[in-house]
């Protein structure tokens, strides 16, 4: 039998021995651990920023592209031309004391004009500030600016801060419901300086979805410079829109290079951002549209821009579809019930800026679509 005094030294020494030797050893293993999850991490950033950076410059080969079918489609009867014009500065300028960090954006903007037009005279403008979240204004609106310029209007289609195909940096320039406002804006002061026969007197706005908030915007904050505006299926409450989108929506928003928080974290900067919200502000003659089966921007969105400008007793126009085919773009398609809402927003917009040819009939719209 071993001898129990001599035996508990030996425990007692083997106890100590693992409790000054084993912990470095466990340390060691979790510092390897943490070195390589560290090193994964890294790599996972690496690939997506890879991955970011192909995305935006395969958009901006689209773009090209697309820039292309433009001339493809309307070339000839229409004037197309991309200028290049600046508008404010950034809003997040990450290190302020950069040359040139305060800087206005440089952005471009499409025109579109007859190519017969007479130049000696002047003619009615439109601003049409294209959706998103992200997006730009391409080709799917070839049929709107063909139907458009056929009456006699001169048309600035602005790729605003947060347009995509002009690449990341650019992109991340985003300040939905904020600057982009004013560079559409911009678009406006640049035909007026620019397009001798342009009527700084008959000037109007008018875009769907998110087009639509930037349209209502622009009349809120520069009330004298429109003659009317035309918002379809607008964005309208950006707290509510919050509420109700995905969570990859919703981190586009939150993202550092936009606004940085979330609706919760910061309600007042949302609801600056939010038609309804400035619907106070209207001094512009408007026409709004919407759909109830709308996909995108649901209907209770737009019925709150409605109802707050009924109760700050506001004149106004507005016609709410029900179940019309087409959703989100009810208004935008190549159907006869199509082309009789259209109808409807441009004799709107005719009453305000009587243009030389109006469209007054279902046989007046141009033949052919895309």
């Amino acid at each position: 039998m071993m001898n129990k005094q001599l035996l508990f030294p030996g425990v007692l020494l083997a106890v100590l021995a693992f409790a000054f030797v084993m912990p470095p050893l466990v340390s060691a293993q979790e510092d390897d651990e943490a070195a390589t999850l560290e090193a994964v991490m890294a790599s996972l950033r690496r690939i997506e920023e890879r991955q970011q950076a192909l995305w935006h410059r395969l958009d901006e080969i689209e773009k090209v592209i697309d820039d292309v079918l433009w001339h493809e489609r309307l070339g000839g009867e229409i004037v197309i031309e991309k200028v290049r014009h600046t508008g404010p500065p950034p809003r997040n300028i990450p290190n302020p004391t950069a040359p040139g960090a305060g800087n206005p954006i440089k952005f471009y903007s499409y025109v579109f004009y007859a190519s017969d037009l007479d130049r000696s005279r002047r003619y009615p403008l439109l601003l049409l500030p294209h959706g998103g979240v992200h997006a730009n204004f391409t080709t799917y609106y070839a049929y709107i600016v063909r139907e458009l310029v056929q009456q006699g209007y001169v048309i600035i289609a602005t790729e605003y801060r947060g347009s995509t195909g002009y690449g990341g940096g650019f992109y991340r320039q985003i300040d939905y419901g904020g600057l982009e406002v004013d560079d559409v804006y911009a678009g406006r002061a640049y035909m007026v300086e620019n397009y001798d026969f342009v009527d700084p007197e008959r000037i109007a706005i008018l875009g769907w979805s998110h087009g639509g908030l930037i349209t209502l915007m622009n009349i809120f904050e520069h009330p004298d410079d429109f003659v009317c505006a035309f918002a379809g299926v607008p964005v309208s409450d950006l707290i509510a829109r919050m509420g109700y989108m995905t969570d990859s929506y919703r981190a586009l928003y939150s993202a550092d290079h936009h606004i940085g928080q979330t609706a919760n974290e910061n309600i007042a900067e949302y609801r600056r951002r939010s038609p309804a919200w400035n619907a106070h502000r209207l001094q512009t003659p408007l026409l709004i549209h919407t759909n109830t089966n709308d996909e995108d921007v649901n209907v209770l969105e737009v019925e709150h821009l409605i109802h707050a400008l009924q109760a700050a007793g506001k004149e106004f126009e507005y016609e709410i579809f029900e179940e019309l085919p087409g959703g989100h773009s009810f208004d935008r398609l190549d159907t006869r019930l199509a082309r009789e809402i259209r109808l409807r927003i441009y004799t709107f917009l005719a009453r305000y800026l009587n243009p030389p040819n109006p469209i007054r009939s279902l046989g007046d719209f141009p033949v052919g679509s895309y």
